[in-house]
C-alpha cells in the first residue's frame, strides 16, 4: 500500500485528507478523513468535494462525469450501483472499482456514524 499524501487544489486547500490510503487494487481506506475542520461526513460534501475525492483517489478523468452529473455528497450517497454503472456513462472498469471500493464504503460509514 502506499500513502496518499494530501494534495492541494488551485484553491489552496486540501483536496482529499492526508490519512488516506491509495491500496494496490484502487481501493481506499476512507476511516478518518477530516479535512480542515470539515466534517468527513460526504453527506456535507459539495459537488466539488466530491469531483475532488474522486480525482485524488486516482479516477480524475471519471471525476468529470460527477461534475457533469452535479452530483454532490448527499446525491453520491443515494447512489445505486446501477447508477454509478450506467448513469454516469463511465467505462464498466473503473465504474465497478468507484461504487464497490469508494461509493458502497462512503454510504456504510456514513450509515454506521449516524445510527
Amino acid at each position: 500500500m502506499r500513502r496518499v499524501v494530501g494534495v492541494r487544489g488551485d484553491r489552496g486547500f486540501p483536496m482529499y485528507p492526508d490519512d488516506v490510503e491509495n491500496k494496490e487494487n484502487g481501493s481506499v481506506g476512507v476511516q478518518n478523513a477530516v479535512e480542515n475542520g470539515r466534517s468527513s461526513d460526504p453527506v456535507d460534501w459539495d459537488v466539488i468535494d466530491v469531483v475532488n475525492y474522486f480525482r485524488t483517489v486516482g479516477f480524475a478523468e471519471q471525476a468529470i462525469a460527477f461534475q457533469e452529473q452535479e452530483i454532490d455528497g448527499k446525491s453520491l450517497l443515494l447512489m445505486t450501483r446501477n447508477d454509478v454503472l450506467t448513469g454516469l456513462s463511465l467505462k464498466l472498469g473503473p465504474a465497478l472499482k468507484i461504487y464497490e471500493y469508494h461509493v458502497k464504503p462512503l454510504q456504510t460509514r456514513h450509515l454506521k456514524n449516524n445510527s
